[in-house]
């Protein structure tokens, strides 16, 4: 897994969702989110980046922290 820093939007509540993430020093905008679900400990979001590929981010509620957990290339 790889750590990266992700803006992030609030709505009603802190954290809602990625805007923008990056890894690696290369930052990417959320152009669509695809899915979202919860585990016990973290909260899982697949989103789509401008670049056309799809990414799953997870946040760590408890420590506060973001990992990039899969990542698949958009295949047109």
């Amino acid at each position: 897994m790889n750590e990266i820093h992700v803006l992030r939007y609030s709505g009603y509540r802190p954290n809602e969702r990625p805007q923008k993430f990056t890894v690696k020093g290369r930052e990417f905008e959320v152009s669509e989110l695809d899915g979202q679900w919860y585990s016990p400990d973290a909260i899982y979001f697949r989103v789509r980046a401008n670049d056309g590929n799809y990414y799953i981010l997870r946040h760590d509620e408890g420590q506060d922290s973001w990992t990039l957990d899969a990542f698949r290339a958009n295949r047109q």
